[in-house]
């Protein structure tokens, strides 16, 4: 396991890679992760140019190898999330639609909650049924800078 920290628009971010797979990305605040290596691996250095292609409006999906931990239910929640096209929004009930569990709204937030692969596992993603924005693991704060940062990107990219 290793980790690599990077300076991004939302602020320092820590990058966490294991047997050449991303299995966490968070806001490196009050860091308790002095027992993992920092290291330039390839994946982790992919991750972060991947990130400042995405920060910086050039990398609308990304491709890396990714082994978030959850339960199945989880998992499916998170693969959902990868379909929801960048600049765009979906529901906590259209997910749960979507990984055929109509009425697991609440779930769907749990799992969104527990994402431990924001941004690249696009949970910010998800509003709520009256189009508001509703819960964020990094702050709704960071989520409405990350849908705006899309939406002027994709603006931009369609005319």
């Amino acid at each position: 396991m290793y980790k690599k920290y990077m300076q991004s628009p939302v602020g320092k971010i820590v990058i966490i890679e294991d047997r050449g797979k991303i299995i966490k990305i968070d806001i490196a605040k009050n860091d308790k992760l002095d027992y993992i290596e920092e290291k330039n691996t390839e994946i982790l250095l992919q991750t972060e140019e991947q990130l400042k292609e995405y920060f910086e409006g050039k990398r609308f999906n990304f491709d890396l190898p990714l082994n978030p931990t959850g339960t199945k239910f989880m998992k499916s929640v998170w693969e959902a999330l990868e379909n929801i096209p960048y600049g765009e929004t979906m529901t906590y009930k259209e997910i749960a639609e979507a990984v055929g569990n109509p009425k697991a709204s609440r779930a769907v937030g749990m799992a969104n909650h527990k994402n431990p692969i924001p941004i690249i596992i696009p949970c910010h993603r998800v509003i709520g049924s009256n189009n508001k924005l509703v819960g964020y693991g990094l702050g709704l704060d960071m989520k409405q800078y990350l849908l705006e940062l899309e939406r002027e990107y994709k603006k931009g990219s369609d005319t």
